[in-house]
């Protein structure tokens, strides 16, 4: 007993119960935290040893605009905390790597070296820096699953002043514009709804629920297919192009009606 109280007075004591405590705690922690908290970011975006062929990827296409440890430049935003599902949009839909900047990427052919493996290494890199929004599983963006008429409902409250009633696209301020989302696929979609790419609001889970986006896909999946029924389509994009339209066609009516009857005229004299 004299010889565990001599070791409680030793100098060094207070230290190793500190660390017995801390290694107790963190023990503990472990055994009771929700598996979600105690994965590794990098596993949960994909296998681990994509992590380190993701680093090389992204070393070699995309460090000289978001930095060496994508902690972003004058040239390009920072990446950490994006998460793997805005690396799967912007990538699987050629807006990066970007070639030229402007006010916005463009869509455009996937560059060379981009696949479904390169995009999953770079995305689960991406991902084990700060976590973020993951790729979508097949479920959540099955059209089939979706409700059309809910969509259609929750894409006109939501999406048409940008967008157009059909996805078209249209023009926004300072170069920006809302792209078509004829080319969309549905997880690319479900993407840009989660991260908020260019000049679009985030739509988080507790704005709009991941079966709500599920039926707004289901909508712009399903509407391209829908046929015009009044003839051509005329680019869908509204009243714009039909007034235009209507307007030409007024006018050259018009203006042959007039040139006829100055015709009949002279011919009557």
């Amino acid at each position: 007993m004299n010889r565990i109280t001599a070791r409680r007075r030793h100098p060094l004591a207070r230290y190793a119960v500190l660390l017995l405590a801390l290694g107790l705690v963190g023990g503990f922690y472990t055994l009771v935290a929700p598996p979600s908290e105690r994965a590794d970011a990098a596993i949960a975006a994909g296998r681990a040893d994509d992590v380190a062929q993701g680093k090389k990827l992204f070393e070699q296409s995309c460090a000289s605009c978001h930095g060496l440890n994508a902690e972003g430049t004058a040239n390009g935003p920072t990446l950490v905390g994006v998460g793997a599902a805005a690396v799967d949009f912007q990538v699987s839909s050629g807006r990066m790597p970007l070639a030229n900047p402007g006010a916005q990427a463009p869509r455009k052919p996937v560059a060379p070296w981009v696949n479904d493996e390169t995009i999953r290494q770079l995305s689960a890199y991406i991902q084990s820096l700060g976590g973020g929004p993951t790729v979508p599983t097949q479920e959540q963006v099955d059209p089939a699953k979706g409700n059309k008429a809910k969509g259609g409902e929750l894409f006109r409250a939501n999406c048409i002043q940008c967008h157009n009633f059909v996805g078209s696209g249209g023009a926004l301020t300072q170069g920006k514009y809302a792209p078509p989302l004829h080319d969309a696929t549905p997880t690319q979609i479900y993407e840009a709804m989660i991260t908020g790419p260019q000049a679009m609001p985030v739509f988080n889970d507790s704005i709009i629920t991941p079966e709500q986006k599920r039926d707004m896909i289901a909508y712009i999946v399903g509407v391209r297919e829908e046929p015009n029924p009044g003839g051509a389509g005329l680019g869908r994009i509204g009243p714009v192009t039909e007034g235009l339209v209507a307007w030409i066609a007024g006018i050259s009516l018009l203006a042959l009606a007039a040139i006829w009857i100055t015709a009949k005229k002279r011919q009557a004299q």
